[in-house]
């Protein structure tokens, strides 16, 4: 157990202390106030030991910050000085030495929650070191707290734009930042739950909005494919990026968008879009649209050869132009399970248009083997249904035939 003994040159001080601990408590003099539990306030190193430090914290008070909360603290012992002031949190008001019991790691929280609260309100930047990395983010260390970026507030420049978003991918692109220092904003923090959530996204939104100013949407700009991931494709213009959506990079029905451009082509977009320090663009909306020129060419009860594509809950999708594809409903098939086994990925098949709306970019297909199912089945009821006509009229003559010697 560690020796609390006092040095010589404090114990007649650390006696004045004991005495007068009760008088103190019992003074009403309104000209002081007594300290209480949980305070923090800030006292003077007036002797440091290998396992202790004396602070004096003025009117007669006495406190002393034990090894365990220096360890814990973010301080270094050998940097604390003699006549240095410190900020302490108080743990007791009164030990068994009679001293007042501080906290130099409670202390020292209390206050870097505040310097954060002040940062975030201020919307002020600062530099982090970046400790390590995780599917989710960045993780660092800032005054002893461990913060949190969240992949969705790198900048964009930062941001891993993996193809096909594979997250063994994404994962080594973030540890690349390890021990590398970014600037950032604090966007979220909660001091209870130790909570600190950094942003450097937002760091960049500022200048981002300016360089956005300039442009308006319908403007056609020209850029570089910078990222490609499932969702779509991203553009850098004038330092400026933007994401081109899936559903934008063309008229057809597209899969994967690393099948419609590479990284580093140089191209033309239309701006869609602009919301805060966010930009979306088109490609398609440069193309003229194949949609415009298919009711022409085609309406409601033609018959079309069409390449099944791909199936989704809803039926499949069939492609009967380079960019125009026509669904094969669902409920055209008796279940899901028809409807795999009749039409088959990358065959082509004869289809009835039953429904055409190019405004809606909507065309709707019947496999045209289930009309001569349904043909057939047609047929064959016809045919019972006259043999059954052809029994009951048997049936009736022979009736009237039995019922006329009766009538006589």
């Amino acid at each position: 157990m560690e020796n609390k003994t006092l040095s010589p040159n404090l114990q007649k001080g650390d006696r004045i202390v004991s005495e007068s601990m009760k008088d103190l408590l019992q003074a009403k003099d309104p000209l002081f106030v007594f300290p209480k539990v949980g305070d923090i306030l800030e006292g003077k190193v007036i002797e440091k030991g290998r396992n202790r430090i004396f602070v004096d914290l003025g009117n007669l008070r006495l406190g002393v910050v034990y090894k365990n909360e220096i360890d814990l603290s973010m301080y270094d012992v050998q940097n604390i000085k003699v006549g240095e002031l410190l900020p302490v949190k108080i743990l007791e008001l009164e030990n068994n030495d009679g001293l007042i019991e501080l906290s130099l790691k409670e202390a020292g929280l209390d206050k870097v929650w505040q310097e954060f609260s002040g940062l975030k309100e201020k919307g002020e930047t600062f530099p982090v070191t970046v400790q390590d990395a995780n599917r989710g983010g960045l993780i660092v260390q800032l005054h002893g707290i461990q913060g949190f970026l969240p992949v969705s507030q790198l900048s964009p420049e930062h941001y891993p734009h993996v193809e096909g978003g594979d997250r063994e991918e994404i994962l080594q692109h973030l540890k690349s930042f390890v021990g590398k220092e970014l600037e950032v904003k604090i966007l979220d923090l909660d001091r209870k739950t130790a909570k600190l959530i950094l942003s450097e996204r937002a760091r960049a939104s500022r200048e981002i909005k300016e360089k956005l100013a300039k442009y308006t949407v319908g403007q056609i700009i020209e850029g570089e494919i910078s990222g490609i991931v499932d969702f779509g494709a991203f553009v850098t213009f004038e330092g400026i990026e933007g994401l081109v959506h899936i559903s934008e990079l063309g008229w057809q029905l597209v899969e994967n968008p690393a099948n419609m451009v590479n990284v580093g082509d140089k191209v033309q977009a239309k701006i869609i879009a602009i919301e805060n320090d966010k930009v979306s663009l088109s490609l398609k909306a440069l193309k003229s649209n194949p949609w415009d020129a298919i009711g022409e060419k085609y309406k409601k009860s033609d018959l079309i050869e069409g390449l099944v594509s791909r199936y989704n809950p809803f039926g499949a999708f069939v492609r009967v132009e380079p960019e125009i594809q026509g669904l094969a409903h669902i409920s055209e098939f008796k279940n899901y399970e028809d409807m795999i086994a009749r039409l088959k990925i990358g065959e082509t098949y004869t289809f009835r248009i039953t429904m055409l709306e190019p405004k809606e970019y909507k065309m709707a297909l019947r496999l045209i083997d289930l009309e001569k199912e349904t043909s057939a089945d047609s047929d064959i009821t016809s045919e019972d249904s006259s043999d059954d006509i052809e029994r009951e009229t048997s049936v009736k003559e022979n009736t009237n035939l039995k019922e006329e010697p009766t009538s006589q």
